[in-house]
């Protein structure tokens, strides 16, 4: 089993940091991608950045700029830098990784349990 475990969410004024954090634990050989999604309400979840574990990252139009992705292969930690807040990126967000858990298994997705990111006009 593998469990993905955010941290970091909270309230922020506009034109505020907050920085996101998600540690992959439980049952991995490896991770390929991972990333972080948010949904606002009434809203379809939407991707917000990816990077595999060569460190390509692909981000959404509207957090270029302002939010960077990184993450700790040997932590099995992603990580989201969100500088620059916006109301508009008021949202739930979610970590998502791509996942191998053992040597014969196949790739599967896993998601967090979702972190409150709040940003105040």
């Amino acid at each position: 089993q593998v469990h993905l475990v955010e941290s970091g969410g909270g309230l922020e004024q506009a034109g505020g940091t907050l920085r996101l954090s998600c540690a992959a634990s439980g049952s991995i050989f490896m991770i390929e991608n991972m990333g972080w999604y948010r949904q606002a309400p009434g809203k379809q979840r939407e991707l917000v950045a990816r990077i595999t574990s060569g460190g390509t990252t692909n981000y959404a139009d509207s957090v270029k700029g302002r939010f960077t992705i990184s993450r700790d292969n040997a932590e099995n930690t992603v990580y989201l830098q969100m500088n620059s807040l916006k109301p508009e990126d008021t949202a739930v967000y979610y970590c998502n990784a791509e996942v191998r858990p053992t040597r014969w298994s196949r790739m599967d997705d896993y998601w967090g349990q979702g972190t409150q990111v709040t940003v105040s006009s």
